[in-house]
């Protein structure tokens, strides 16, 4: 069950940067962003009450303070970073998702691992790097400030999948996700009309149609739906190996890739192996 979550979520989150992309095209950072993450707040809605039922009070604060961090700050820090940097560099930074788990998890919520982890963590980090390094386009660093913000973004999954892990083993997944995404709604609209988004006149006239609906879908299934598979495979596979889903995004860049007439290397067959090696050991 755990491998068919992995894979589900690798193809999710692997889609979700092309319609990051295409929402891109047509609105401002922060109005792709906030659209993605109210639209997550309301497909989780009907569940709304539920959710508030069932978890504990005390648990409430961990999840709100878990959805900033896993899906709050992380959505416009990539969308700002997207603007600029091509989707190689992106691709390699995201992957710092796991090192930063397991740092943050040593240094300040007694992770321990043993050396095959960490074998198969570093694997999985050298197999992507193969796997993308060996592009036909070189990786750009004209813009190279703007890596910093994913590499907070990273920063915030890893103390994220921390804080689930410590604090909310006992909650259901949906709830987690339900109560996360619904406590963003308004903050985000908030920011979403001081972007202009309501008055502007391309709204009106049809020219923010597709980027609107990316970023819609982007928030229904890349967000809400994806979220809530990621906490139920942390539940049945642990922080580390959840966390090794971005090793596994690549994969789904090459698919696309191959479905629109590319040609894959022998070099990119041995980075895949090389990264589901590790995720092996890792498991």
């Amino acid at each position: 069950m755990k491998w068919i979550l992995f894979v589900i979520l690798c193809f999710i989150w692997g889609s979700s940067f092309v319609l990051m992309k295409t929402g891109l095209e047509a609105l401002s950072p922060f109005q792709v962003a906030s659209i993605r993450i109210i639209c997550a707040g309301i497909f989780m809605l009907p569940f709304a009450k539920k959710a508030y039922t069932e978890v504990p009070k005390e648990v409430i604060r961990p999840i709100i303070i878990s959805g900033f961090l896993g899906t709050f700050f992380p959505a416009y820090l990539f969308c700002i970073a997207q603007t600029k940097i091509d989707s190689s560099l992106a691709g390699i930074l995201n992957a710092l998702t796991p090192l930063a788990t397991i740092g943050i998890g040593t240094a300040f919520f007694n992770m321990k691992l043993g050396w095959v982890k960490w074998l198969g963590m570093i694997l999985g980090f050298a197999g992507m790097l193969v796997l993308l390094l060996n592009g036909n386009k070189e990786i750009s660093f004209q813009y190279f400030g703007y890596a910093f913000f994913i590499v907070a973004a990273t920063l915030c999954y890893g103390l994220n999948v921390n804080v689930v892990s410590k604090y909310l083993q006992n909650a259901a997944p949906m709830h987690i996700a339900t109560i996360a995404f619904t406590s963003l709604i308004i903050p985000t609209l908030f920011i979403l009309f001081l972007t202009g988004y309501f008055t502007d006149p391309r709204l009106i006239n049809g020219e923010w149609t597709s980027g609107s609906i990316a970023a819609a879908v982007l928030g229904i299934i890349g967000t809400g739906v994806a979220s809530v598979t990621f906490y139920m495979l942390m539940k049945k596979a642990g922080p580390v190996f959840a966390s090794m889903v971005t090793y596994g995004i690549p994969f789904v860049a090459i698919a696309w890739g191959l479905s629109t007439g590319e040609t894959i290397t022998i070099t990119q067959v041995l980075g895949m192996i090389i990264i589901l090696l590790g995720v092996r050991l890792a498991n």
